[in-house]
């Protein structure tokens, strides 16, 4: 296992503006830390503040959000690359992925959170790693919040962005996007539009060769993406502000594209020696249709405390792609489509008891509706035209229909015991109802669980810009009642109710940010004595497994005179779980985390600016001789400021690394042999590429 970190290069913005920014850093305001605005400084964990600029420094090399972030973010695993976010965990435990604190989370494991924005209407993304509660299940690996753009005062004020990307393989290997925003106001009403869209072509691996397409979860390829998010904030007097947004996205394929199985209409037909070929044709293609409103109400001084109310509404539609579904004369294929519903309601009170005390208590609401169905197509047009052409055939019920609500009420305390020395501790009281519809003749039923998340944590300020925490912290995994129930008759929903999935987790921090040092590391364990196992049949049960992960975070950044600046992350993570003869093993490789590396180095004169960054991703194998192969990318930045905008070119895989996708090298062991051959679904890292952006803000 490589060790060695290859340094690179980061845009700054010059030597006296580093210096203060690493001072001021410590007096960031976010609010994933407590769901209140909060200074970092007084937030007991590791957190991750990802600003516009540096999102889109990472963009403008071609990434997209979950590349992006994979890099950025020291605990995150780098992403998978196709449309799914399959394995992105943090800290090796799965991640609540919100968009202005409403959650794109839900139960069922859909891994479609980060197919929701496009970056260009992304303000900053706060990032809290390890076990939380206080947003609700699903984050028992951290939080990644995404604070979307919003209008000022005065403006009209204009942005646009377009930007090209391609591997000069062929024609077909282009990417197109384009966005324009808007925003302005008055001091009692501001507002922001913005809308993006995204043409993608076809993608190449570094050998030349077209990468087939991702069937068991969809990619990006042929793909077009809009985003259209729009948002109002109105002060209504001194003490309180009432926002309203909305947001339609639609990420979905459009191409004529496909896999072509020679053998499908051979007397014994199989999927061996495919191709792409042009001809593609379906009823159901992939896709991702996103729509949400969003209103949060702010008084400052409601019976003498910060009252803040969220109420939100968020429809889902995700399409997968005709997949191959082994029968007794060859392969069937089928589609499915799955439809979420979310609706809730957050209240929160945060008061100062005293100079020294503070709490922090709320209640949170909400409603999620799930129903799938999956569409089965002509096995005789499918068979004939080699699996390009998929017409409808039936239509049924792909999982059971349910309702899930759920109930919390939560509290957090702080007291500064000292100068240097805070203390705090909080609970969240989770009960959630859960109701099952009947399926293809399988009764369905009601039943609830509940589960008590505790945290504790102690914050130590030396007041020289260093400080340590120590914390305990619990989050919970969200159980999937649709592909738990509707299995078997033998499962009765009443009698055999869901549980969360509980995870604990210490952690041991320190961070120091002044002079011209910004630096943050922790150490953290964490375990849980439940866990998800999938079966050949994609169906899943929550099992008694012991699982533990424990590892090493942190971030570097040094900043040097004459506008240069260096530094790296770095993330060292051991998953386990405990065998039948209860000793710790090495977890299976299709689940487990693998530990990553940045490094980077950057100069800038305020007009130019260049940025060569360095992302290594180390190999893993687990007890049972599964290894997924790492890998080691290049990526270069430099960017022009002219009378006319910003000019940016960025090169990805600056030396063409020729490798397959931590997601490709999973889906061959989640899919291979009982789906196809190990080919289909071994998806490829793209090769070197090069990306062309100009923007202008008027």
């Amino acid at each position: 296992m490589k060790k060695t970190l290859s340094l690179g290069l980061a845009v700054v913005a010059g030597s006296a503006t580093m210096a203060l920014q690493a001072q001021e850093e410590q007096d960031t305001m976010v609010v994933v830390g407590s769901r209140t605005p909060t200074q970092i400084s007084q937030i007991p964990g590791a957190v991750w503040v990802i600003e516009k600029e540096d999102l889109q420094q990472q963009i403008e090399t071609g990434a997209d959000l979950k590349t992006a972030l994979g890099k950025l973010v020291p605990g995150l695993d780098m992403a998978p690359q196709g449309r799914t976010n399959y394995g992105q965990n943090l800290r090796g435990r799965s991640v609540q992925v919100l968009i202005d604190g409403v959650s794109l989370n839900s139960s069922r494991g859909l891994s479609r959170q980060f197919d929701s924005i496009d970056p260009f209407n992304i303000e900053r993304i706060e990032v809290l790693s390890g076990a939380s509660s206080l947003y609700g299940g699903g984050a028992t690996g951290g939080i990644i919040n995404i604070i979307t753009r919003k209008g000022d005062v005065g403006g009209p004020n204009w942005r646009t962005e377009a930007g090209v990307t391609t591997g000069f393989n062929d024609s077909n290997d282009l990417d197109k996007r384009v966005a324009q925003s808007i925003s302005g106001g008055s001091e009692r009403v501001q507002g922001y539009l913005g809308v993006a869209y995204q043409d993608n072509g076809r993608q190449f691996d570094a050998n030349g060769d077209e990468i087939f397409p991702d069937i068991a979860q969809t990619d990006l390829q042929d793909n077009r993406s809009i985003d259209v998010l729009g948002n109002l904030t109105f002060n209504l007097d001194a003490d309180q502000t009432l926002e309203l947004g909305a947001q339609l996205y639609r990420s979905g394929y459009e191409g004529d594209r496909g896999v072509y199985f020679p053998n499908l209409d051979a007397p014994t037909p199989d999927l061996n020696d495919a191709e792409i070929r042009d001809g593609y044709r379906s009823d159901r293609d992939p896709a991702t249709d996103r729509k949400t409103v969003n209103a949060q109400y702010h008084h400052g001084n409601l019976l003498s405390q910060d009252f803040y109310l969220q109420v939100f509404h968020r429809e889902e539609e995700s399409s997968f792609q005709a997949f191959p579904y082994p029968v007794t004369d060859g392969s069937e294929f089928r589609a499915s489509k799955q439809n979420t519903k979310l609706s809730g309601i957050k209240a929160l009170f945060d008061a100062q008891l005293s100079d020294s005390i503070g709490l922090t208590y709320g209640l949170d609401l909400d409603r999620e509706k799930f129903d799938a169905s999956q569409m089965i197509f002509d096995k005789a047009v499918s068979d004939a035209s080699g699996g390009l052409v998929q017409e409808r055939a039936s239509v049924e019920p792909r999982y059971p229909g349910y309702q899930v609500d759920g109930i919390a009420a939560f509290a957090q305390g702080k007291w500064q015991v000292t100068d240097g020395l805070q203390l705090s501790v909080g609970a969240r009281r989770q009960h959630t109802d859960v109701e099952v519809d009947d399926f293809k003749g399988i009764p369905g039923g009601e039943n609830d669980y509940d589960a008590t998340l505790l945290n504790a944590g102690a914050l130590y300020d030396y007041g020289n810009g260093h400080q340590n925490w120590l914390q305990f912290s619990q989050g919970f995994e969200l159980p999937d009642p649709a592909k738990y129930y509707g299995k078997s008759a033998d499962i009765s929903v009443a009698e055999n109710p869901l549980s969360a999935i509980e995870t604990d987790q210490v952690e041991l921090g320190w961070r120091y940010r002044g002079g011209d040092w910004l630096t943050q590391a922790a150490i953290y364990y964490s375990w849980s004595d439940k866990a998800v196992e999938n079966a050949e049949d994609l169906s899943v049960t929550v099992v008694d497994e012991k699982k533990r992960d424990y590892g090493f975070e942190g971030a570097l950044t040094r900043y040097f005179d004459n506008g240069i600046e260096a530094g790296g992350t770095l993330h060292l993570v051991r998953s386990d779980q405990e065998n039948d003869e209860g000793e710790w093993e090495k977890r299976d490789a299709r689940y487990a985390s693998l530990s990553s590396a940045t490094a980077f180095v950057g100069w800038t004169d305020y007009i130019r600016s260049a940025r060569l960054q360095t992302n290594h991703v180390f190999n893993l194998e687990d007890d049972n001789d599964r290894q997924i192969d790492g890998f080691t990318t290049l990526d270069l930045l430099a960017s022009q400021r002219t009378d006319f905008g910003k000019f940016s070119l960025g090169v990805q895989n600056l030396l063409n690394e020729q490798y397959s996708t931590v997601w490709g090298q999973r889906a061959a062991m989640f899919y291979s042999p009982y789906y196809g051959p190990g080919y289909l679904y071994d998806y490829q890292g793209r090769g070197r590429t090069y990306t062309l952006t100009w923007s202008v803000d008027y």
